[in-house]
């Protein structure tokens, strides 16, 4: 079988991502860090070029490429979150230091990496929900938050609706 990688570009911050991304998520680990083994356009030998990783089970690799190419939201890492203290931990460390929030749970590292915060609570409430005006008020609170606040979208999803 063919096996898959993703690779994010990185401009020589690669093994500070890694270590910051595998502290984040549980069952997470930096399998690797090699250095070039050759001067390249934009390094010299020995110097790290890549950092395997392990988030939660899936394997990336960091490449130490320089600032030629940007991140951008058209590409974002879903870290669903069992509850509000672990939604809260998540959003709080992926912001600081030069972080930014956006909406809908939306978020950036300060290395420009767009994350989705997402509760799974939120996604039963929106996506499985049986009950669809149910569904209509959850998603309807959830969208002018930044973080999301799971028990403000569990009493709009259960809010009387006026006869």
């Amino acid at each position: 079988m063919t096996r898959m990688t993703t690779c994010m570009w990185s401009n020589y911050t690669a093994e500070e991502q890694a270590a910051f991304y595998t502290s984040l998520i549980p069952d997470s680990r930096i399998v690797r860090t090699e250095r070039t083994p050759i001067d390249t356009p934009s390094q010299k030998a020995g110097e790290v070029i890549l950092v395997e990783i392990e988030l939660a089970g899936h394997r990336y690799l960091l490449l130490n490429g320089g600032p030629m190419f940007q991140h951008s939201e058209a590409v974002s890492f879903i870290i669903h979150t069992v509850d509000q203290a672990q939604t809260d931990r998540l959003w709080d460390a992926i912001t600081a230091d030069g972080g930014a929030e956006s909406q809908c749970g939306w978020c950036k590292d300060k290395w420009g990496v767009s994350w989705q915060v997402t509760p799974d609570r939120l996604m039963q409430l929106v996506w499985d929900n049986p009950d669809k005006a149910a569904a209509q008020r959850a998603m309807q609170a959830m969208m002018p938050m930044r973080k999301i606040d799971i028990a403000a979208i569990e009493a709009a999803a259960a809010a009387a609706v006026p006869a």
